[in-house]
């Protein structure tokens, strides 16, 4: 049985909101125009069947997650605000045109309210069940998840500290080029101690040849 799991959201959600527009129970309110989808909106939404589109979706995520209500759908519909030098904040969605399409699909016979424990809100009933399971058969590409990306190793990051054994590899490398390097420097060294013992000696014998005269 193929259900909302088997198929793109996406896909699901524009199937749904075709099949919502041929109702006249969903049609949208006159205020639908001009409104915007929240307080983070700047301007009302560009599509013209944006109404269908937001019932599709709020009919799925009933059928997901319900029973649910507008508290908890504002907080799914949420967005971030564009504040300027201030720093983003996110509010939630409009929760009167949430309540107005949860209204609209309880006409149709799509989702009750239901009152499970501690939980409260809309559930989806047995007819929103088979209409939602109705297209996602109609829809033949199956979901496939997207496969995990590949950790990318970047240029910038910090290479790992060595262990023990590479440590003292790497001192035991250090030791033999300083002594590598150290060895011309102690053979200059002992030169020069030479040629300044010779000077001495010769200064000395002048001395000497000096007393004899």
């Amino acid at each position: 049985m193929v259900s909302i799991y088997d198929v793109p959201p996406r896909e699901l959600i524009e199937a749904l909101a075709a099949e919502l527009e041929k109702m006249p129970e969903m049609s949208p309110p006159e205020w639908a125009a001009y409104v915007k989808t929240g307080v983070s909106k700047e301007r009302p939404p560009v599509e013209s069947n944006w109404w269908f589109i937001r019932s599709a979706a709020v009919l799925r995520a009933v059928y997901k997650y319900g029973p649910i209500g507008v508290s908890k759908l504002r907080t799914k519909y949420s967005s971030r605000k564009n504040r300027g030098t201030a720093p983003d904040r996110t509010f939630k969605a409009s929760g009167n045109i949430l309540r107005k399409i949860l209204q609209k699909l309880e006409i149709v016979g799509f989702v009750k309210q239901v009152e499970v424990k501690a939980y409260k809100g809309r559930a989806i009933t047995p007819k929103g069940i088979s209409f939602v399971d109705k297209i996602a058969v109609k829809i033949k590409k199956p979901y496939v998840a997207r496969p995990k990306a590949e950790k990318i190793v970047k240029e910038t990051e910090v290479p790992k500290e060595p262990t023990l054994p590479a440590r003292e590899e790497k001192k035991e490398t250090k030791k033999a080029e300083e002594k590598k390097e150290e060895t011309p420097k102690a053979e200059k060294k002992k030169a020069e101690k030479k040629e300044i013992k010779t000077a001495e000696e010769k200064k000395e014998e002048k001395v000497k040849e000096n007393d004899q005269i």
